[in-house]
């Protein structure tokens, strides 16, 4: 049981960490000041999450791992976050739409898990649903301006729709993991949570004129630790201070 919840706190963490650091990957460079600020406080909510999750994970692990530890000094094969979280940037267009995939999945996720018979992941769902229910606001309400509105904007948000779907696949693949945690009331079904996401997305699409693709098989497993090349960039920057000057505190 605590392998398997160190595993699983360990998949929830790294999505929040790794997404928090490729929106952070933003500022700076958003169209307008505006989205800058709002695209760095999504980032900073999603690395708040990632600390109350990875400091669980360590004291669940009893190693004497701390959070800077678990989120900056593991290789990348031992990272458990969905290879989607980890796609580039791209255009504005780009982020919005795999933003607003991973914030209906987190929010769907987090309402339920806010009953969990773990207490502490409950009260960290608690504080994160209602970060990451502003965030699907945030996300999803750009993707309507986008997808309705210019022919160039509808045609590149469709794209990139087209192009981060089959990741979506990763998300709602249940494995011997997910249903220890269900049966043991940690977690909820993935499949009841699919069914909520493919409804909200519904809705979110509709409104942006948007077509949602068809099923395709995804290869990727991120959150069984097969990865796409571009998580060892991600690490590579993320985890330069750390590695170059072990310890180090500001």
């Amino acid at each position: 049981m605590t392998d398997a919840l160190f595993r699983y706190v360990l998949r929830l963490g790294d999505l929040s960490l790794v997404l928090g650091q490729r929106l952070g990957e933003w500022v700076g460079h958003a169209p307008a000041l505006e989205e800058d600020l709002g695209l760095a406080n999504i980032a900073l909510d999603l690395i708040g999450q990632a600390r109350l999750l990875l400091s669980y994970a360590g004291e669940i692990e009893g190693r004497g791992r701390g959070e800077d530890d678990v989120a900056f000094l593991r290789e990348q094969g031992e990272y458990l976050n969905p290879v989607l979280a980890e796609q580039p940037n791209g255009d504005f267009g780009h982020t919005i739409v795999r933003q607003v995939l991973i914030d209906a999945f987190q929010l769907e996720l987090y309402q339920r898990m806010t009953s969990s018979a773990d207490e502490r992941l409950a009260a960290i769902a608690a504080k994160s649903v209602k970060e990451v229910a502003y965030h699907l606001r945030y996300s999803s309400g750009w993707l309507v301006r986008l997808g309705d509105g210019t022919e160039e904007s509808h045609a590149r948000v469709q794209s990139a729709l087209e192009t981060l779907w089959p990741y979506t696949v990763e998300l709602f693949a249940e494995d011997e993991l997910d249903r220890a945690m269900a049966d043991q009331g940690v977690a909820p079904r993935l499949s009841e949570v699919q069914g909520a996401w493919c409804e909200r997305i519904d809705t979110i699409l509709t409104e942006a004129t948007l077509k949602r693709p068809p099923h395709r098989p995804h290869a990727w497993h991120g959150k069984r630790g097969q990865h796409s090349e571009h998580l060892g960039y991600i690490l590579t920057e993320m985890q330069h201070l750390q590695r170059s000057y072990p310890g180090a505190r500001w």
